[in-house]
C-alpha cells in the first residue's frame, strides 16, 4: 500500500512540474532570450543577440513612462491601504453570522469581468453619470464635473478594482490577532493610538505587505484602465508594452519591459517573504 501511495505522489508531483515547465518556466525563458534579440520589422525577430533593448530603457521618454506608472501605482496602493484596513479590521472583529456576508460582498466582484466592472466605472463618473446627476441633484455643484479621461479617473478605477486584493490579505492577517495583546496593550495604559501603532499595525505588516504587493504590481501593468477612463492620455508600463507588442512590432523591447517588470515583482515578493513570520514562510513553500 505505502508503494502504491509512493508511486501516485511521484506521479503527481511530476505532472505538476511538467505543466510548470511547459506553461510558466518555458513562457519565462523564451521571454527572457528574446528581450536580448533584435526587432525584425519583416517578421518577429532576428536571432542577433544584442543588450540594446535593455540599454533603449534608460530614454528619457521610457523613463518617465516608469515614473508616472509608479507614481499611480503607488497612489493606488497607498488608497487602498487607508479604504482597505478599516474594512478588513471591521470585517476580523464583527460577529461570525455578519463576517461570511462582508466578505461574500468583497469577492462578488471577482465574480464579474474586470473589464466590465471598468465600464460601470465610466457610467459612474461621465459628464451626465450617477455621480454628477446625484451631486446636481443635492445642489453641491453647479455644472458636472470633468472627472472621466483624467488621472484622478484612472486612479479611481484602479482602486475600485484592486480594493479586494488589499482587503483579503489584511484580513486573514488581522483575524489571527491574539486578543490578549491588545488587552496588555491597555493594562499597562496604552490609549488606542498607541496600541494601534506599536501593537496591531507590527502585527499585521505582514498582511499590509501582501496586500500592496498584489495591488502595486498589478497598477502598473494594467493597460485598459488608462485606455477606457483615461482616454489614452495616460501612458504607463502596461500600455508601452502593448503597444510594441501590437502596433511597433518590437517584440524584443516589449520583452525586456516585462523581464523588468517581473524582477520588480520579485524583488517585492522577496522583501515579503523577509517580512512574513516563519509559519507564513511554510504556508507559502
Amino acid at each position: 500500500m505505502k508503494k502504491k501511495s509512493s508511486f501516485f505522489k511521484k506521479i503527481s508531483i511530476s505532472i505538476i512540474w511538467l505543466w510548470l515547465g511547459i506553461f510558466a518556466l518555458t513562457p519565462i525563458a523564451l521571454t527572457f532570450i528574446t528581450s536580448f534579440l533584435t526587432q525584425d520589422p519583416n517578421s518577429i525577430v532576428k536571432f542577433i543577440p544584442t543588450t540594446s533593448n535593455y540599454v533603449e530603457l534608460f530614454n528619457h521618454a521610457y523613463l518617465s513612462i516608469l515614473l508616472q506608472s509608479l507614481y499611480l501605482a503607488s497612489g493606488c496602493t497607498i488608497i487602498s491601504l487607508i479604504i482597505g484596513y478599516p474594512f478588513a479590521f471591521i470585517i476580523a472583529r464583527s460577529q461570525s453570522k455578519h463576517r461570511s456576508l462582508l466578505l461574500l460582498l468583497v469577492i462578488i466582484p471577482f465574480w464579474t469581468s474586470s473589464l466590465i466592472r471598468t465600464y460601470a466605472v465610466m457610467a459612474i463618473l461621465k459628464a451626465k453619470g450617477i455621480l454628477n446627476t446625484l451631486l446636481l441633484a443635492i445642489g453641491l455643484i453647479d455644472q458636472p464635473m470633468q472627472i472621466l479621461y483624467s488621472h484622478a479617473a484612472v486612479l479611481i478605477g484602479c482602486v475600485y478594482d484592486l480594493l479586494p486584493f488589499m482587503i483579503l490579505p489584511l484580513y486573514a492577517n488581522i483575524e489571527k490577532l491574539n486578543q490578549e495583546y491588545l488587552e496588555a496593550a491597555e493594562d499597562l495604559g496604552a490609549n488606542w493610538f498607541t496600541t494601534f501603532v506599536k501593537v496591531v499595525i507590527p502585527l499585521t505588516m505582514p498582511g499590509i505587505i501582501a496586500g500592496s504587493v498584489l495591488v502595486f504590481l498589478p497598477a502598473m501593468t494594467m493597460f485598459y484602465i488608462p485606455v477606457l477612463l483615461g482616454g489614452a492620455k495616460n501612458l504607463l508600463i502596461g500600455n508601452l508594452i502593448e503597444y510594441q507588442f501590437l502596433t511597433a512590432n518590437n517584440w524584443p523591447l516589449g520583452t525586456a519591459i516585462s523581464i523588468v517588470i517581473t524582477l520588480l515583482m520579485g524583488i517585492f515578493i522577496l522583501i515579503y517573504w523577509h517580512n512574513s513570520k516563519e509559519k507564513d514562510r511554510e504556508s507559502l513553500a
